[in-house]
């Protein structure tokens, strides 16, 4: 047995990292030679937290089949957000906390995916399972992640776990819950010196909704004008990827982490699916969302019902 490759989504998040950084850890305490990879680039946030707990960034891969024949999905399951080349190798594991679509396997595997808030939440379960102790600095990645996926325990996808895991997890890791907390999401909404590039793949997904092919990317800001002032700039671009994958549908997704609403720049043929799922409309190509943080909880099962009606 060689090797085995543990990576979250492409434009890894916070937890996508963490997680994988994470679940390394307590494989390898449990003797499994594994080594911990990503997708993507790191994004400002996390590089706060790794910073922060002074972890080294995993490595960057651009495929996996040219390295090891196995690997192990956290934070996602989908093809399509996966490694480029995932055909080729065999998952042997799964642990998520989104819904499972377009996947499959020739061979049977662990596939662990709860109803939670952030992949972490799951994997702090799975060290008191396996009477493995959670270090100080594995507990702030933890926490980090959990505090990235539901905004401070905020969004509507933060379960009551979530919420005992954080407060666990703070108390290990040795710091302040809410002032870390808050430090860390700012760190993540300064979006000040960003390309318009770097802005729209920061944390984008994405999905087949029924037989509309959508993208939908998602940055978090202190304040949503700093982003909508580049308007122009971000459609161009955006019309540019539709063009270049075929898209339905591109929304990209603003959201305010102090008001917790968001606005959304929906571009595409499919776009008026927005107006209908949000009953909104669209002025310039966007609208304000009420109260909508979450894409895996108020964006994605919302547009995949209505473009399954459509």
């Amino acid at each position: 047995m060689g090797k085995t490759l543990i990576f979250g989504h492409k434009n890894p998040d916070t937890d996508s990292i963490c997680s994988a950084i994470v679940y390394a850890d307590l494989k390898t305490k449990l003797g499994a030679d594994v080594e911990p990879v990503r997708l993507g680039e790191i994004s400002s946030e996390t590089k706060f937290v790794l910073d922060t707990f002074k972890v080294d960034a995993p490595r960057l891969v651009e495929t996996v089949a040219n390295e090891v024949s196995e690997v192990i999905l956290v934070d996602h399951n989908e093809r399509q957000q996966s490694a480029t080349d995932i055909e080729k190798v065999q998952v042997t594991e799964v642990i998520d906390h989104h819904r499972i679509a377009n996947f499959e396997t020739s061979n049977p595997l662990y596939y662990r995916a709860e109803p939670v808030g952030c992949t972490t939440t799951i994997l702090k379960k799975m060290y008191k399972e396996n009477g493995v102790e959670i270090s100080q600095t594995m507990a702030g990645l933890m926490l980090s992640a959990i505090i990235s996926d539901t905004l401070l325990l905020k969004s509507p996808t933060c379960t009551e776990q979530d919420v005992a895991a954080a407060h666990e997890l703070a108390e290990i890791a040795g710091v302040d819950l809410n002032a870390y907390g808050l430090d860390m999401l700012k760190a993540g909404a300064d979006l000040s010196e960003k390309t318009i590039a770097q802005l729209i793949s920061l944390d984008s997904k994405e999905f087949q909704m029924g037989s509309y092919k959508v993208e939908i990317a998602q940055v978090n800001a202190v304040d949503v004008n700093d982003v909508l002032a580049r308007q122009t700039e971000l459609e161009a671009s955006l019309s540019a990827i539709i063009s270049d994958k075929g898209l339905d549908l591109f929304l990209f997704v603003v959201t305010d982490i102090l008001n917790n609403d968001s606005i959304g720049l929906a571009l595409g043929r499919a776009a008026h699916a927005v107006e209908k799922a949000y009953n909104v409309n669209l002025v310039d190509n966007k609208a304000v969302l009420k109260g909508v943080v979450s894409r895996k909880k108020q964006i994605v099962p919302v547009l995949t019902d209505t473009l399954g009606g459509m």
